[in-house]
C-alpha cells in the first residue's frame, strides 16, 4: 500500500520535486532510490504568517509497488438508443450529456451560439467596439460562459455529486492533471475552449448530437408532459428536455412564463468589478513589499462583510486576468473577468457585489410577476450603458473617489481591452447598492491594508453572478413539478454557481432523467 503524508515546505522546496522527495524519503525512513512515484494529493498556500508555506500531501510509492493507473473513460455507442434533449452547451449541459451517454440514452444538444473556433471571432469583434452579436459572445456558443472565463473549479457543493470525477472529466479531456490536486484549482480561459471541443468531439463519437445556432423558441406540453421543442421552424422530440441554458437566457425565461410554466423569484447579486494591479494584491496577500517573488502564484483574495444588514462579498475573483465585455444585446453594459492559465495580467480583478432581495424589487411585481427581478437585473445593466461610452466602453471611477463620492477626473490603465470613460457610479446606481459596496470596500480596506486606493478602479457593471429566477423542481424526481419530463438544471434553472456546481447539477439531472425513462 502507498503511504500518505504531509510536508510544510518553503515555495521554493514545494516547487522542486527531487527537494520534496527527498524529505518524504527522510520522514518514511525510506532510501530515496527506493521511492518508484511521488504522487501529490494536494496543495495548498498557506498566507497567514509573514513566512509563507506550501502545504504538500503527498502518496510516496515503493519500488515493486502497483501504481495507480490513469482515469480512463469508455463512453458506450449510444446511435440507436433513446434521445433526450439538452439545451444549452455549458457546465451543466455538456456533464448531463456524458453522463446520459454513460448510462446509455442519446442525447441531442442544442447550442443557439456558434462553435468555439467562431464564436471567437465574435468575441474579437466585441473587443474592438463592434456590433454585439446576441446570439455568439461571451455568454452564449459552445460550451457557455465558463468558456472564455478564468476556469474555476473550486466549489463548495461537492456534496452534490462526484467532485473528483468531474476533476477526472476535466482532465480526460485535456485539462492539466494539476487540476486533481491544487487547493484552488483553475484551468484558464486560454485551455477552456480545446476541452469543449474535445467533450464536444466526445459526444459526437459516442453517437450523440451537437446543433449549432438552434436557438429554442417553443415548447409543446400536452398533459402536463412535455413532448417536443422547437427551433425555428423544427420540431425536435425525445423522451425528456434537459433546460440547462444558463442565468443569461432571459428569452427562456420568457418562453416559460408564456407557456404558463410556473417561476419564481429569487435573491441574487449585483455590484461592479474591482481592479486591482496584481503587485499591489501580491504585496499585501503575501506580507512582502517586493510581492510574490519567483515561486508563488498570483495572490487571490475572496471577501464578505455584512454591512447595514446586507450581504456584501466578493465574487469570481480572477488573479492576473482581464475584465470582459459581457453583454448579450448592445443597449446593456455588463462586465466580467477571466484569467489565462498562466495567470501572467499585470492587473487582479474580481467581482464585488451585494445582496439584492426580493423587497427591492417589489415596485416591479404588479407589471412583471416573477421576472420582476429580471426586469430590476435589465434596468441596472441599462443605466450603465447610459453612463458609458459608446458601444462596450464602460463606465468607470477610481475606488478611493468611489468610496469618497468624488468624481474621478482621470483613470488608472486597466485590462479593459474595449475601454472605460469616468463616471459617479455613485450617483446612478440603486442608492443601496452603492452604500453597500463604499461600506464593504472600506471594511475590506481594514483587512487588507492598501485595498481602498486610487491606483484601484471600480467598473459598471457586475450583474450576473446569479439568476433572479428560479425555474422550480420536484425536489425528488427533480422535474418542474408541473411539466412531466422537463429537467431544469445549473446556474440558468437557479440550482447551481460555477463550473463545478453546475457540471455537478449537470450529472444529478441525468440520472433523474434515467429514472424517469426507466
Amino acid at each position: 500500500m502507498p503511504k500518505t503524508l504531509t510536508l510544510q515546505l518553503s515555495p521554493r522546496e514545494a516547487a522542486d520535486s527531487h527537494t520534496y522527495t527527498t524529505a518524504a524519503a527522510r520522514r518514511l525512513g525510506l532510501k530515496e532510490q527506493d521511492i518508484a512515484l511521488v504522487r501529490i494529493l494536494k496543495r495548498s498556500v498557506d498566507a497567514r504568517q509573514r513566512q509563507i508555506k506550501v502545504n504538500l500531501s503527498l502518496e510516496v510509492y515503493e519500488d515493486q509497488e502497483p501504481q495507480p493507473a490513469p482515469v480512463h473513460f469508455d463512453y458506450p455507442n449510444v446511435r440507436h438508443r433513446p434521445e433526450v434533449i439538452v439545451v444549452g452547451s455549458g457546465p451543466a449541459g455538456l456533464f448531463a450529456a456524458l453522463h446520459l451517454i454513460e448510462q446509455g440514452f442519446r442525447p441531442i444538444v442544442l447550442e443557439r451560439g456558434k462553435d468555439v473556433l467562431n464564436r471567437k471571432y465574435d468575441i474579437a469583434r466585441i473587443n474592438r467596439n463592434e456590433e454585439v452579436n446576441p446570439e455568439s459572445n461571451y455568454s452564449f456558443g459552445e460550451g457557455g460562459a465558463g468558456t472564455f472565463s478564468d476556469g474555476k473549479l473550486f466549489t463548495r457543493s461537492k456534496k452534490r455529486g462526484d467532485y473528483n470525477k468531474a476533476l477526472q472529466t476535466l482532465v480526460f479531456h485535456g485539462a492539466d492533471p494539476r487540476i486533481l490536486y491544487e487547493a484552488h484549482p483553475h484551468i484558464g480561459t486560454d485551455k477552456l475552449p480545446r476541452i469543449m471541443q474535445r467533450m464536444r468531439q466526445t459526444i459526437l463519437e459516442a453517437g450523440g448530437e451537437y446543433l449549432f445556432e438552434r436557438k429554442v423558441t417553443d415548447l409543446r406540453v400536452r398533459n402536463g408532459r412535455i413532448e417536443a421543442v422547437a427551433t425555428g421552424d423544427e420540431w425536435i422530440e425525445a423522451a425528456a428536455v434537459v433546460l440547462a441554458t444558463g442565468h443569461s437566457a432571459r428569452d427562456i425565461y420568457h418562453l416559460l412564463q408564456a407557456k404558463g410554466i410556473r417561476l419564481e423569484a429569487k435573491a441574487f447579486a449585483m455590484g461592479v468589478r474591482i481592479e486591482h494591479p496584481q503587485q499591489l494584491i501580491d504585496r499585501i496577500q503575501y506580507h512582502s513589499p517586493e510581492g510574490r517573488g519567483e515561486w508563488l502564484p498570483a495572490a487571490a483574495y475572496s471577501l464578505v462583510s455584512q454591512e447595514a444588514g446586507r450581504g456584501v462579498y466578493s465574487f469570481c475573483m480572477c488573479p492576473g486576468g482581464f475584465i470582459v465585455p459581457a453583454l448579450t444585446e448592445k443597449r446593456q453594459s455588463v462586465v466580467n473577468g477571466m484569467s489565462p492559465s498562466g495567470r501572467t495580467s499585470p492587473f487582479a480583478n474580481s467581482g464585488l457585489v451585494t445582496e439584492v432581495r426580493l423587497s427591492d424589487f417589489e415596485h416591479l411585481r404588479g407589471a412583471w410577476g416573477e421576472l420582476a427581478g429580471l426586469k430590476f437585473q435589465e434596468q441596472f445593466e441599462e443605466l450603465a450603458r447610459l453612463n458609458g461610452g459608446e458601444n462596450q466602453i464602460a463606465p468607470a471611477q477610481r475606488v478611493a473617489d468611489f468610496v469618497s463620492g468624488r468624481a474621478s477626473k482621470t483613470l488608472p490603465r486597466t485590462s479593459y481591452i474595449p475601454g472605460i470613460t469616468p463616471s459617479r457610479l455613485d450617483q446612478w446606481m440603486p442608492s443601496f447598492i452603492a452604500q453597500g459596496l463604499r461600506s464593504g470596500i472600506a471594511t475590506f480596506d481594514r483587512r487588507m491594508r492598501g485595498f481602498l486606493t486610487n491606483e484601484a478602479l471600480v467598473m459598471g457593471v457586475e450583474s450576473r453572478t446569479s439568476t433572479p429566477v428560479r425555474i422550480p423542481r420536484d425536489p425528488e424526481s427533480l422535474m418542474h413539478p408541473e411539466v412531466r419530463g422537463l429537467f431544469p438544471a445549473g446556474e440558468g434553472a437557479g440550482y447551481a454557481g460555477g463550473i463545478i456546481s453546475a457540471a455537478l447539477d449537470g450529472e444529478r439531472i441525468a440520472e433523474a432523467v434515467v429514472r424517469y425513462i426507466k
